[in-house]
């Protein structure tokens, strides 16, 4: 039986892509395709925060509403993953992330088209799950084009789209909501995906496993379990359920606390969180995907050690940065990026960790449990808890003020008191659990080479 060239499932497709690792050449051109799914997923996923005060007063929504659009988009994103994550692993990874970019893009398009608060939902739920192949297909792949001591710096500048995706969609998509409504944007984003999809469905991929021929393997069933039953990823799981919960916070509402609390337009809102958000992320992850490679070169906790390290400077400055008073947008602006630049560090860190600890043949899945968690956790519950904190801190300060009715001045302070307290908080439980998975890394990195990891 011949299996279609475009969903070959494993043992055919490592007939039909017989690439090796002495073809390494070749990778820079599958990497480069790699940042730019994940560049447009960050950029899709990032343009409702962009036009968030425009969607709330078109729809009249309140801060609760809007952090439930969030969540049910993470909701939505993390169970897809799992099942999008096993396909991953048992069929061809880059025809998974062809149908998946084709989709989201499709949908994000269809967002502009919403007529009220219902289909704009449904339409981003769509979008949920196309964007859930990205990041178990796209790590699975790394995993096989680079060997273990050389994958920060390919697995940071991957992961440049998540900085420069929300760069632009702050900085450009601003501009064009601005320019000619908030509608806008959404359109603009179907083009550039459904490229990329065509590209994706002609690329060829390295063959499973080829950079772990040393690795013992053994037939694994219960993936899911075997897969819980490792301490480092228990513990990674729940940094990650942390750190998206900063992340969709500081996302979702940055934009929203600079128009209410500090007074500036929607573009320069767009433009500092462009700069908080996304230029930090340019020198974060390049600069750091090379000290995070030589940190494990040179001690066998050293990543994840540069990350915790690197998280718990972090949260002072967050702090300070959202402490700021109204109208200090520069004092602000140097603080929260100097500490987001800091915080991009866990990418580089953490994720090649995970390639480490989980066999190649469950790699997509392992990422799809990660970020499972990662996203019912922390991103369905971060911007939800955010929303609801800050509607419940200007009804605080609407009361102590003796006011019958709810002003633009209440809801600026509660929105900012929100941030503040969730956000030092969220980053720094985020360094102290990577510091606890680099309590177990070693032993179950070497019982992933020795195919034993999957025991627990």
């Amino acid at each position: 039986m011949v299996a279609s060239p475009f969903l070959a499932p494993i043992d055919e497709q490592a007939r039909m892509n017989s690439n090796t690792p002495t073809q390494a050449p070749r990778y820079g051109y599958l990497l480069t395709l790699l940042f730019l799914v994940n560049f447009l997923n960050f950029f899709d996923r990032a343009l409702p925060a962009v036009v968030l005060e425009s969607i709330r007063a078109e729809f009249g929504l309140t801060d609760t509403m809007l952090g439930a659009l969030g969540t049910a988009f993470v909701l939505v994103y993390a169970f897809a993953g799992i099942p999008l994550g096993r396909l991953a692993d048992r069929y061809r990874r880059l025809s998974v992330l062809a149908i998946g970019v084709t989709c989201w893009s499709l949908l994000t398009a269809a967002t502009g088209a919403t007529k009220n608060f219902v289909t704009l939902t449904m339409m981003r739920l769509g979008v949920g799950v196309g964007e859930a192949c990205c990041a178990p297909a796209a790590n699975s792949l790394i995993g096989d084009m680079y060997p273990s001591d050389r994958r920060s710096r390919p697995m940071g500048l991957f992961m440049l789209g998540l900085p420069l995706g929300t760069l632009a969609a702050f900085a450009f998509g601003g501009w064009l909501a601005q320019q000619y409504g908030w509608r806008a944007p959404f359109f603009f984003a179907a083009v550039p995906g459904l490229i990329v999809a065509v590209l994706l469905w002609r690329a060829r991929e390295p063959l499973r496993g080829a950079q772990d021929q040393d690795m013992q393997t053994v037939k694994i069933d219960r993936p899911i379990w075997r897969l819980l039953s490792i301490p480092t990823l228990r513990w990674l799981i729940v940094s990650g359920a942390t750190m998206n919960f900063a992340a969709y916070a500081i996302n979702t509402f940055l934009p929203a606390m600079l128009v209410r609390y500090h007074g500036v337009g929607i573009a320069t809102a767009g433009g500092i969180a462009a700069i908080v958000l996304g230029v930090t992320g340019i020198l974060g992850l390049a600069i750091g995907g090379t000290l995070a490679d030589r940190a494990h070169r040179r001690w066998p906790r050293g990543r994840l050690l540069l990350g915790a390290a690197a998280l718990a400077v972090a949260t002072p400055l967050l702090a300070l940065g959202l402490m700021q008073a109204a109208g200090a947008t520069t004092a602000l602006t140097v603080l929260l990026s100097v500490g987001w630049l800091l915080v991009f560090l866990y990418y580089v860190t953490v994720y090649p960790a995970i390639q480490d600890i989980v066999p190649p043949q469950l790699r997509a899945t392992g990422m799809a449990v990660y970020f499972f968690f990662m996203y019912i956790l922390g991103g369905g519950l971060g911007s939800i808890a955010t929303g609801a904190l800050s509607d419940a801190l200007a009804a605080a300060a609407m009361h102590a003020a003796g006011a019958s009715e709810m002003s633009s001045a209440f809801r600026a302070l509660g929105l900012r008191g929100s941030l503040l307290w969730i956000m030092p908080t969220a980053i720094a439980l985020t360094a102290v659990s990577i510091l606890m998975a680099a309590r177990h890394y070693p032993a179950d990195a070497q019982r992933c080479r020795a195919g034993t990891a999957a025991q627990g």
